[in-house]
């Protein structure tokens, strides 16, 4: 993925995610779009554990490792550690995805099933098959409500607990999420990245509330891809009318090779000069070598390569520089730094008094002036 730009907005496993991005070539923009809050010290939490230490559950749905390796711990603290393990060896123990599985059997505990889908959907369905009228089911939380979830629950008869291990908060320093959203909206990047809902509502919300909302919506229509773990991470998304990629496998491996496919076979190649010339995110493979071009030269590269062979005007150019204003000598500027850049002088060729053109080499530039 060399010459590609990748956002990162996980703030769990983040360095992760960026390492095997970063190991298959592509550059990673990271700004965590939320933090977790422990609820250890939360009366929520500790109200919801006694009440289900002494009223046990029939069923009690765990949906995060880290939520509920959180809820062991929290109860340890408060003494209750003990008493809550074996109430949980009473019940129904239904487990969201393996994470969570692993979480489980490290306190000591099995789970009586796990759905193959990590959906909360599928547990919800077989929930509702099982028949849940007057019968108490316990949910993990997961920093936000579950759309829907507890709801269905509640009026198929079930009388539902929630058990609030920790909350999802913005970051800290918005600082980074912001020259995110600008990056994104900006075409600095080539694939946006979430890895949970939370995280993509996050985001969307600042950029409302920046007055950006449009802007990057436009922008992950057309030209930043964006990249969800699965198929709950990307409902705020679709809920905006953004289609998404996803792999078939909710993890991380897979959705970075997953953008190890979909990436360069977005990108543009063309003969041009005698040289193969492929047209990446930030950055140009000229005969298979990656030449690094600066943001001004991109811009106008993508400009001639929308009409390959064809000649662009100076004007069409310059208002395809970001923020170069009325000058049209910005393009002579940025021009010559894109020919140093791509290292092949011949690759775009002046046209006295009209513009520039790419040197497509004759037959293709038959092609494209048929199609």
């Amino acid at each position: 993925m060399a010459g590609f730009t990748v956002g990162v907005t996980a703030a769990r496993r983040a360095d992760e995610l960026g390492a095997l991005l970063q190991r298959r070539g592509a550059a990673v923009l990271h700004a965590p779009a939320l933090r977790i809050v422990p609820l250890a010290d939360d009366g929520e939490l500790l109200a919801a554990t006694k009440e289900i230490v002494g009223h046990v559950p029939d069923v009690v749905v765990a949906t995060t490792a880290i939520g509920f390796r959180g809820w062991i711990e929290a109860a340890d603290g408060w003494g209750l550690g003990e008493r809550l393990v074996d109430r949980l060896r009473e019940v129904e123990l239904l487990a969201r995805g393996p994470k969570v599985k692993g979480a489980i059997r490290a306190a000591g505990l099995t789970e009586e099933w796990s759905p193959s889908s990590e959906s909360m959907a599928e547990v919800l369905e077989r929930l509702l098959d099982e028949g849940v009228q007057g019968r108490r089911v316990a949910v993990q939380l997961h920093g936000e409500p579950l759309p829907g979830f507890v709801e269905a629950l509640r009026e198929a008869g079930a009388d539902v607990v929630g058990v609030p291990v920790y909350r999802w908060m913005p970051p800290e320093d918005i600082g980074p999420v912001d020259r995110l959203i600008d990056a994104t909206i900006g075409r600095g990047l080539d694939a946006l990245t979430f890895t949970s809902a939370p995280a993509a509502a996050s985001l969307l919300s600042r950029a409302e509330l920046r007055g950006q909302l449009p802007e990057l919506l436009a922008a992950l229509h057309h030209d930043v891809v964006p990249a969800c773990v699965g198929p709950v991470t990307a409902l705020p998304l679709q809920a905006h009318g953004i289609d998404t990629v996803q792999p078939e496998r909710f993890r991380l491996g897979p959705l970075v090779q997953l953008l190890c496919a979909e990436l360069p076979g977005r990108a543009r190649t063309l003969p041009v000069a005698g040289h193969r010339v492929e047209i990446r995110g930030q950055a140009v493979l000229v005969d298979g070598d990656l030449r690094p071009v600066p943001p001004a030269g991109m811009s106008l590269l993508r400009c001639l390569a929308r009409r390959p062979g064809w000649v662009v005007a100076r004007s069409e150019l310059l208002a395809a520089l970001p923020g170069a204003g009325r000058d049209e000598h910005a393009v002579e500027t940025a021009m010559a730094r894109l020919r140093t850049a791509l290292g092949a002088p011949k690759l775009i060729q002046t046209v006295v008094k009209r513009g520039y053109r790419l040197a497509l080499d004759p037959a293709a530039d038959a092609k494209y002036a048929d199609g």
